[in-house]
Order: structure tokens, then sequence, then C-alpha cells
């Protein structure tokens, strides 16, 4: 009598792990076919109508590098709402720059601002809850996406790496920064990470809201709409942007769908930076492609100075075919280098919370900025020839050299990769 009960339970722990270790959708199988360049105006169309909202114009964007520029720039738009504030995130730690964020929206929450936060409860999990109790205690609405309940057990392993913050439906910020101390400072030593953040004001700001409201009618089943969300917002710029996103409950593959889409459009130069690169064969066969047709490909990661060494060991196991294509691969040297980042042929640039791995392809809830715009491309470029410069390349000849001991490592971490 006692087997019953064991294969029941054997039978359920199976059952979620599959459901949490899968997207329960059909995959992207098959190579996009390079039907136009990205200097057609069908590749703009493409994106826009395939990928997500259409672009809009009217853009202004602002790069905002490490720490000592990103949160002085968040706190001040946090202090400047007179209406509302959406926020998202996944990292949010405890310190001094958790708690200086959780007073600055307590503050507003008590003057009368409509004050929304959603952390992941995962990456929430180092936050002191003091602040939760101080944000709670002003009138903000805080929830934990995806806390433990046995109504998701199946979904304990879609998490929202999204990062967001809307402030009166007028500026959005994105990009790849978490709420801790090892985002603070200017990436001087190894404490303090390198990484990049975005301001943005115009209309695409009401595509970044939009995205906030996914997960937050998911996790609440509130919809906040309205002018005080959504106003009216006039052109501030000439930049064109569009914000989309991901997640397994709904275009799990639409975020690999855009980075495949324009790596296929790609005719003169591809500049990734990525905080974890551990591509599936589809999309290394993609790059390949796009190197064989002559465009220049450079590839800038974290070296060994990572906060994640199964992740680093994973991805040079995948390095060979793009080293042998031609394809300049780079490591950060000083310290944790946590960017993400994808310019094409110096006119698009893709920004947001998407790492270039399966994790971000197909299990988080992710969010990335698409920017068509040569002057903003052409900045991002010289930023990524700045880390380049402390980075080291690595070669084919040495990447075939690596230790014996060190390719069964890499081997072994490169059968995780469906989930890093």
């Amino acid at each position: 009598m006692l087997m019953i009960p064991i294969t029941v339970f054997v039978t359920l722990v199976i059952v979620l792990a599959i459901a949490n270790l899968s997207s329960g959708e059909k995959k992207i199988e098959h190579k996009i076919e390079r039907l136009y360049a990205s200097d057609d105006p069908q590749f703009l169309r493409s994106m826009g109508l395939l990928l997500g909202p259409p672009v809009l114009s009217g853009n202004r964007f602002e790069m905002l590098l490490n720490g000592e520029h990103i949160f002085p720039s968040m706190l001040e738009g946090i202090r400047s709402a007179s209406k509302t504030i959406t926020f998202e995130t996944f990292i949010y730690w405890s310190g001094e720059i958790g708690e200086q964020i959780a007073r600055a929206l307590a503050d507003k929450a008590r003057e009368g601002v409509a004050v929304h936060v959603l952390l992941d409860w995962v990456g929430s999990s180092k936050m002191d809850k003091r602040y939760l109790n101080m944000l709670q205690d002003a009138g903000a609405e805080v929830i934990q996406y995806h806390k433990p309940h046995w109504t998701g057990l199946g979904r304990m392993n879609d998490r929202t790496h999204r990062k967001l913050l809307v402030i009166d439906g007028h500026i959005g910020f994105t990009g790849g920064v978490g709420i801790a101390p090892e985002w603070t400072g200017h990436a001087q030593d190894e404490k303090h990470w390198r990484d990049t953040h975005f301001r943005v004001a115009g209309p695409v700001v009401g595509h970044m809201q939009a995205v906030f409201m996914d997960n937050w009618v998911k996790a609440t089943g509130n919809v906040l709409h309205g002018p005080d969300y959504f106003p009216e917002v006039e052109g501030v710029g000439d930049g064109l942007a569009h914000m989309f996103s991901s997640s397994p409950s709904g275009g799990s593959d639409d975020m690999q769908l855009m980075y495949l889409m324009a790596i296929t459009a790609a005719t003169r130069s591809i500049h990734l930076a990525s905080a974890y690169f551990v591509p599936d064969k589809l999309t290394i066969n993609a790059i390949v492609e796009a190197a064989k047709r002559g465009v220049k490909v450079q590839i800038l990661t974290p070296g060994k100075r990572i906060d994640t060494h199964t992740v680093r060991e994973a991805s040079r196991a995948c390095w060979g075919n793009l080293l042998r294509a031609g394809v300049e691969m780079f490591e950060y040297q000083p310290t944790m280098f946590h960017c993400k980042l994808l310019v094409v042929d110096e006119y698009l640039v893709s920004v947001g919370s998407t790492n270039f791995d399966s994790r971000s392809f197909k299990l988080n809830d992710e969010a990335n900025l698409n920017i068509y715009d040569h002057d903003f491309a052409k900045q991002q470029t010289a930023t990524f020839a700045d880390d380049i410069k402390q980075s080291h390349q690595v070669t084919l000849d040495a990447w075939l050299r690596r230790p014996f001991p060190e390719k069964l490592i890499e081997k072994f971490a490169s059968l995780l990769d469906t989930q890093l």
C-alpha cells in the first residue's frame, strides 16, 4: 500500500519538472531566410509588424553608463513623478542603493502618487524585508512575481527578468541593471560591475508601460489604464523605436526571432555584448553565415570575473564554429560584464533585459527596446570599442589549445545550456 503514495509523489515531481524545464511551445527549428538587408525598408516593416508593436517616431534616448550615472537618473525620475510609477525588476537586493530607491518610492506613495512595484520572487530573495514593509506602509502596491503557491507549481521556472521603470507614462528606463551594490560605482574594481541602462522619452514609453502591464495583469488580475498610465505623449525627438516582450505563456521565441532576423539582415557589422552568451545551434549558424558573407562580427562576453562560472564554461564550449568563421571573440577583464546590447550595421540598437541564452529565449519573461538610429548606434559602437580595449581576444588557436580538463568541464556545462 505504501508504494502507491510513493509512485504518485514521484510522478508528480516528474510532471512538475517537465512543466518547469520546457516552455510548452514549438521552437524555431529552421533558419530565417535572408530576403532583405538592414537598409531595406522591408527590414523596418518586418521588425515592427512581425515582432510586436509598430515602430514609433518622435523619441529621444540617453545612454547611462554604469551605476554612477544610472541610479542618480532613476532616482531623479522617481522623485519627479506626479501621478504614477510602475517598476518591474528581477534583481533587488539589500544595500544602500536598494534602500535609497525604496525610500524614494515610499516618499512618492505617501504624496499620493500611485506606485506599483513588481519584483521577481527569486531575484528579490536577498532583499531586506524592511524595504517591502516600508513600501507597503507608505501605500505602494508591491507584488512578488511567481511567489511559490500550489496553484503555480508548474511556473516556478518562469521568472520575470524584465527591467522597466516608467514615470507618469512619459519617461522610461530599461537596460541591464539590477538593484544591488554590485551595480553602483563605475566598474572600478571586481566588486562593481560594468553595465549600461537607458533613459527614454517619447511615444515609445507607452510600449514600455504596456509591457509592464502584461505581467502586472498576470500577477494581480488588475488592469491599470487611463491617462495617468497611458497619457498622450508628443514627440520629443526624431528617434525611431518600439518595445516588445516575450514570455513562456505567450511568444517565448519572440526574442530569439528578433535576434535571428536582425543577424540575418546584417550587411556590414554586428556588435554583440552579452553577459551570458550560450547560443543554440540555430543561432550559431545564423552568426556563422553572417560572417561568411562578409559581415564583421564582434562578440563581447565576461571573462574569468563572472558571477556564474557554469555559464562561461558552457559559452566557451560553443565558440569553435564561430571562431573558424572569423567571428572575433572578446572577454572583458576588469570586472563582471553585465551589458546586453546588439548593434547591427550601426543602425539597429537592441537593449533591455535579454541575455543571449536559452533561459532568456525560452524561459524568462524578457523585454527589449529596439532603436533605429544611426547616430545613436555609432555612440553604442564607440562604447563597445572602449570595452574591447579592456578585454582579451580569444583566437581560434588559443581556443583549440585549451587544457583538456578545461575542455571536459566545458563539455559537461554545455549539457545544461537549455537552463542557462
